[in-house]
């Protein structure tokens, strides 16, 4: 009797659970159902593609300007920010001691066709500063150096990199601001073609030959006015919650007092700065 138990309990806890077939049968019939809602979030709508593709990467952009510190966001207080309608700084705004507009300069924008990079760091360049281009007097090089202020001073460095300044001051003073680092905002695709490398991070924009790079920069842009509209723009920007500052870089042929110089500015907790880091401290 006990087998005979045992060997009728066996079906019955067989019979407790679905046949195969029926499985796979419920499990068709849920996939048509997912798939239908898929196609009425996206498909049933009045807009273009392109005007689909617009909408989402606007979205996707508010939604890292409300983010905390990013690659894509190196100033937090950003929120408010529309990019079309930020206003061209003017000339008033660069004729100031090459000291005074370095920090300053930190959350601009640069904008030049589709791009816009937002300035991270920064150095100082001023008269009888013995690291300053302007110690050679006027040459044909150096002398955009000693045009008027908000004017760009392009360089060739190591016959490799095109150095981006912003000449300070008045006329005739010889003071300008190196951008040494800057993170990229807008025009992603054209930065990385410009530089010949596919990232999006910092190692991009983190040096002052990548920036000039990156905006497509050669000498004959020297002696542009960045406060008129079109060609190369910069554009009021939030002011960093806090500044790192350091000596400068690379400037050891340089006397002592210069050398050790804090005159070098960065956004504190962005990653988009360049080496060294070790050198800035909180201001």
């Amino acid at each position: 009797m006990i087998l005979s138990n045992t060997i009728l309990l066996v079906p019955t806890t067989i019979q407790l659970r679905p046949p195969l077939f029926l499985c796979f049968f419920k499990l068709q019939m849920t996939r048509p159902q997912r798939s239908k809602q898929r196609i009425k979030s996206t498909d049933l709508s009045d807009e273009t593609p392109s005007q689909s593709k617009l909408k989402f990467r606007s979205s996707k952009s508010k939604f890292k300007l409300k983010a905390p510190l990013s690659p894509e966001r190196p100033i937090s207080n950003m929120s408010e920010l529309n990019y079309q309608n930020l206003a061209i700084l003017g000339s008033e705004f660069f004729s100031i001691d090459a000291l005074d507009l370095a920090p300053l300069l930190l959350g601009k924008f640069l904008r030049r066709d589709d791009v816009i990079l937002q300035i991270t760091e920064v150095e100082a360049y001023r008269p009888n500063d013995s690291a300053c281009h302007g110690r050679f007097g006027i040459t044909a090089r150096t002398a955009p150096v000693f045009g008027p202020g908000g004017h760009s001073y392009v360089y060739l460095c190591y016959g490799l990199h095109m150095m981006l300044n912003i000449v300070a001051d008045k006329e005739g003073v010889g003071a300008a601001v190196l951008i040494r680092a800057c993170a990229p905002i807008s025009g992603l695709k054209t930065i990385q073609q410009r530089r010949g490398q596919i990232t999006d991070k910092p190692v991009l924009l983190a040096g002052p030959g990548k920036v000039g790079q990156a905006l497509g920069l050669t000498t004959e842009w020297s002696n542009h006015p960045f406060y008129e509209p079109g060609g190369l723009e910069l554009l009021d920007g939030p002011k960093p919650e806090k500044i790192l500052v350091g000596p400068r870089v690379g400037v050891n042929y340089a006397l002592p007092e210069h050398v050790n110089a804090l005159w070098r500015f960065a956004v504190a907790g962005s990653p988009w700065i360049s080496a060294p880091k070790n050198t800035l401290k909180l201001l």
